[in-house]
């Protein structure tokens, strides 16, 4: 005859009840941000929410918005660019001088973004080869690429002739006569690098060596490869939007990209890019721009003065670092609960 065991169990021994783990999209408060902003000028001024104010709206975030979702990437892997702008302003006074000069307009914006690929390879090859951060060096390349950019332009706008080809008309133009061709590409574009990002082996390897530089290394990883790569696209990307920029407005001016590194980095963090590297959200900076967009046409309603844009953008700089330096603080809380309770 067998008896029962009716020992009491172990303090412990249960199986511990798994709490749920919701965890929201890194894009969560830039999205909230986006439709709080959105419904606010609304409310305050009905014209806002016209469709033709939020096309131009679209439109004015999508070249900044391109060079932002290429920041990501940099980010990623703990750098920072500061040469964007530069880089932005010079392929698209390459690619006019070049169009002048009677070179196909397609060659030409080929040869534009050929050039930023160059210029962001060569980004990371002076920080390999100086071994210094990538934004010391990007601080001496952009006043290189900005100075280059005055002598083949002579410090005046070009403005090349649009009468051949569909170039100027391709870019200038809008998809179904509603949304114009700029934010096709931006779209496009984000949603291509969100995928890179998170389903390739190359956006794998970003994120790793960004995360744990020395564990990449350990695990295979060619990091100076991957960082020269991740310069080199955001290379491409600011000369892409440089040449864009030129097509839809078949002009640059001497002062076109001023503020473009300040915005793209605003944008990548604010839609939840750690400044810490490791992690990325294309989307997120997409929908970033979006909200500096947003925020600067509903000053300009207002009637607050335009002096006012590079304030308003620098305070949500301050404000997106806040909040990753919060975040890392709720993250390493939640990884310190997590292996006390292991331990207990």
């Amino acid at each position: 005859m067998t008896s029962a065991d009716t020992s009491p169990r172990l303090a412990g021994s249960a199986a511990a009840k798994t709490k749920p783990n919701l965890r929201l999209p890194a894009e969560t408060g830039v999205v909230v941000a986006l439709a709080v902003l959105v419904g606010l000028l609304g409310w305050l001024q009905r014209p806002f929410l016209e469709p033709a104010n939020l096309f131009a709206l679209l439109e004015q975030a999508a070249l900044p918005g391109i060079v932002a979702v290429g920041m990501v990437f940099v980010l990623t892997i703990r750098e920072i660019d500061l040469s964007v702008g530069a880089m932005f302003h010079l392929t698209a006074v390459v690619a006019a001088v070049l169009i002048a000069a009677g070179v196909d307009p397609w060659l030409s914006a080929f040869a534009g973004v050929a050039l930023g690929m160059c210029l962001g390879l060569a980004n990371g090859l002076l920080a390999l080869a100086l071994r210094v951060p990538v934004i010391a060096v990007t601080l001496g390349t952009w006043w290189m690429a900005d100075g280059l950019s005055s002598v083949i332009g002579k410090g005046q706008a070009i403005a090349p002739s649009t009468g051949e080809g569909n170039f100027f008309p391709a870019l200038s133009g809008k998809v179904f006569g509603l949304v114009p061709a700029s934010v096709v590409i931006f779209i496009l574009l984000a949603v291509t690098l969100q995928t890179v990002l998170h389903r390739t082996r190359f956006g794998y390897r970003v994120q790793a060596t960004g995360s744990n530089p020395e564990a990449a290394a350990h695990a295979g990883i060619a990091t100076a490869t991957v960082r020269l790569m991740a310069l080199a696209l955001m290379g491409a990307v600011a000369g892409l939007a440089g040449v864009i920029h030129l097509g839809a407005q078949g002009t640059v001016a001497p002062a076109d990209g001023n503020g473009l590194a300040l915005f793209a980095i605003t944008a990548a963090l604010l839609g939840g890019t750690r400044l810490s590297g490791g992690h990325g959200s294309v989307i997120g900076a997409a929908i970033g721009a979006l909200v500096i967009q947003v925020a600067l046409s509903g000053m300009a309603l207002l009637g607050v003065d335009g002096a006012w844009e590079s304030f308003a953008i620098g305070a949500l700089l301050v404000a997106a670092l806040a909040a990753d330096y919060l975040g890392r603080i709720w993250r390493s809380h939640r990884a310190e609960r997590r292996l006390a309770t292991r331990r207990g």
